[in-house]
């Protein structure tokens, strides 16, 4: 086949055996695929990604903080939240404002146009978990947030991420 000819349709998958089927590591690790994949689409669309959703988020509830607390907060390498900050400053989501009680540093607070934004995105991956957990009932999807609560309360917020990245 020529790199410009069209693909041709993958074969169908053959089920998995049952017992890799049934480890749950590589149960959460298919099922953290695709809810990436669906936040981060309905995100894009908006040309946002789930970084700025937690900046925004973390922003609305736990209010104005600097740029180390929100990297602390949110999960964020701190060489990350530099571009993630810029981006929302530019679309006027968040103001920097120096610190009175430290000169060096810069206090991040939440603007009209950020809560506006914020509703919009927090929308949006409302739909993707909707459609994450269609297949399951109300009650289903609380035990579910349970159960993942559970794990990662005992893991620790400080569980290790690849590169130091959410």
């Amino acid at each position: 086949m020529s790199p410009t000819s069209p693909r041709e349709p993958a074969p169908p998958r053959e089920p998995a055996p049952a017992r890799l089927r049934a480890i749950p590591s590589r149960l959460l690790a298919g099922a953290t695929l695709v809810a990436d994949r669906l936040v981060g689409e309905r995100l894009a669309a908006e040309g946002a990604h789930k970084w700025h959703f937690a900046v925004l988020l973390t922003l609305a509830e736990a209010g104005p903080a600097s740029q180390a607390e929100l990297s602390r907060r949110t999960g964020i390498h701190r060489s990350d939240m530099v571009a993630v900050l810029n981006d929302l400053g530019d679309a006027n989501c968040v103001r920097r404002d120096p610190d009175p009680a430290d000169r060096r540093r810069n206090v991040i607070t939440l603007t009209a146009a950020g809560h506006r934004r914020l509703e919009r995105l927090d929308a949006l991956v409302r739909e993707a978990q909707d459609e994450l957990l269609a297949p399951l009932t109300p009650g289903e999807r609380d035990e579910l947030t349970r159960l993942l609560t559970a794990l990662a309360d005992h893991h620790g917020p400080a569980h290790p991420r690849p590169n130091g990245r959410p």
